[in-house]
C-alpha cells in the first residue's frame, strides 16, 4: 500500500524519540523525521514552510490565525512545555531584588512575540502589577547580532520597543550594565561562564514556579505542532494519525521511566524527582488533547491581547483540526 511521505521537523525531545526511530509509525504514513532546535525550525516553517509539518511557537502560531493567515493548522499536541521565571535574568549592579522593581526598567528580549516571553511578561503583570507598558524593551540576538522579529508587529506606541544596535547582543549588554534585565528562553553566556554581574531574578526558582502551578494549575505551554494547511486539506485524516502517533510516542517515552531495576537516564535521583513532580503536577502533567490544554491555550491568548500583540485572539475552537477534538471509543 503507498503511504504518504511526509517530512516532520521538532526538537529532539524523549517524548517524540519513538517517532523518531521508527518504533511508532503514524497510521498511513512514511515519516521522515527532521530533528533540528526551534528557532530554525521556527524560522524556515514561518518564512518558507519548509516541512510539511512541524513544532511550531505556539504564540506565533495563535498571531498567524488572529491575523486571518490560514496556511496552517495545529493539532493539539504540545511538545514543549515549561516554567519561565528561571528565564528573567539581572545586571546585580541594578538593584533589582524583586519583580516588581523591573518597572521603568531597560529589559531585552530576543523577540517580543516569542512564547516563552509573552508568558513571563504576562505572569509578571498577574503576579506582580508589572504592566508591559511600564517597561522600556530592547529585542535582538542574545548571542548573535542582528536578529530579528520573524515577522513584523504593528504595536501600537504605548509600548515601548526598540531594536538594539545591529552590531550588539543582549548578554554583552545586560553584563555591561546598558541591560538592566533580560527575559531568554536561552541562559546568556555571562550567566553560564559565572559572570559576577549577571544572576537569576529568582534564586530560588523552582519554589517560585512550584507555587505558581498550585496557584494556576498551569503547566505552560511553549509549542504546538502544525501541518500545512495544503496538506492537510487534500489529506484530512493526517491530522489525527500525527496525533494518535505523538501520543503513542510519549506513552512509549514514560512507560518503565520510574521504578526500574536501572536508571534510563543519567540523573542519581531520578526516580525521586518523578515522583515528586507526580505529586504537584498529576498523572498528566504532560498530556495532549483539547479540553486538557483549553485552560492554558486561553491564558496564553488573553496575554497576546493584553501585551497588543493581536488585537483580537481567535476562538479556541479554530486553532485545532476538527477531528482531534474527540476520539472514538469502543
Amino acid at each position: 500500500m503507498n503511504q504518504l511521505q511526509i517530512t516532520l521537523a521538532c526538537g529532539d525531545y524523549d517524548r517524540v524519540a519513538a517517532l523518531k526511530d521508527g518504533r511508532v509509525q503514524p497510521e498511513g504514513v512514511c515519516l521522515n523525521f527532521v530533528p533540528l532546535g526551534p528557532e530554525e525550525i521556527f524560522f524556515r516553517m514561518a518564512r518558507y514552510q519548509d516541512f510539511d509539518a512541524a513544532e511550531m511557537s505556539l504564540a506565533s502560531y495563535i498571531c498567524s490565525r488572529a491575523q486571518g493567515k490560514d496556511n496552517l493548522i495545529a493539532i493539539p499536541v504540545f511538545p514543549s512545555r515549561m516554567f519561565r521565571h528561571s528565564a528573567i535574568y539581572v545586571n546585580r549592579d541594578t538593584g533589582i531584588r524583586k519583580p516588581e522593581e523591573i518597572k521603568e526598567r531597560r529589559v531585552g528580549l530576543p523577540e517580543f512575540q516569542m512564547t516563552a516571553l509573552v508568558w513571563m511578561k504576562g505572569i509578571l503583570s498577574d503576579d506582580y502589577g508589572v504592566k508591559v507598558t511600564d517597561v522600556t524593551w530592547y529585542t535582538g540576538g542574545l548571542e548573535q547580532a542582528g536578529r530579528e522579529e520573524r515577522v513584523p508587529l504593528p504595536l501600537p506606541p504605548e509600548i515601548r520597543i526598540q531594536p538594539i544596535p545591529e552590531y550588539r547582543t543582549l548578554s554583552e549588554m545586560l553584563e555591561e550594565g546598558e541591560l538592566d534585565a533580560i527575559i531568554s528562553a536561552r541562559a546568556p553566556s555571562p550567566f553560564l561562564r559565572g559572570s559576577k554581574r549577571v544572576k537569576r531574578l529568582f534564586d530560588d526558582f523552582v519554589t517560585v514556579e512550584q507555587d505558581y502551578f498550585r496557584r494556576t494549575s498551569i503547566f505552560p505551554i511553549m509549542h504546538t505542532m502544525v501541518i500545512r494547511k495544503s496538506l492537510y486539506d487534500t489529506h484530512p485524516w493526517l491530522a489525527l494519525s500525527l496525533y494518535k502517533a505523538f501520543n503513542q510516542a510519549q506513552s512509549v517515552s514514560l512507560d518503565g521511566l520510574h521504578g526500574g531495576p536501572a536508571l534510563r537516564y543519567s540523573l542519581a535521583w531520578l526516580n525521586h524527582y518523578w515522583e515528586q513532580e507526580r505529586e504537584l503536577l498529576g498523572a498528566d502533567a504532560w498530556a495532549n488533547g483539547v479540553e486538557k490544554n483549553r485552560k492554558t491555550v486561553e491564558t496564553l491568548m488573553r496575554y497576546l491581547v493584553e501585551q497588543r500583540i493581536v488585537e483580537k485572539a481567535p476562538r479556541f475552537e479554530t486553532l485545532f483540526a476538527p477531528s482531534t477534538f474527540t476520539e472514538f471509543k469502543i
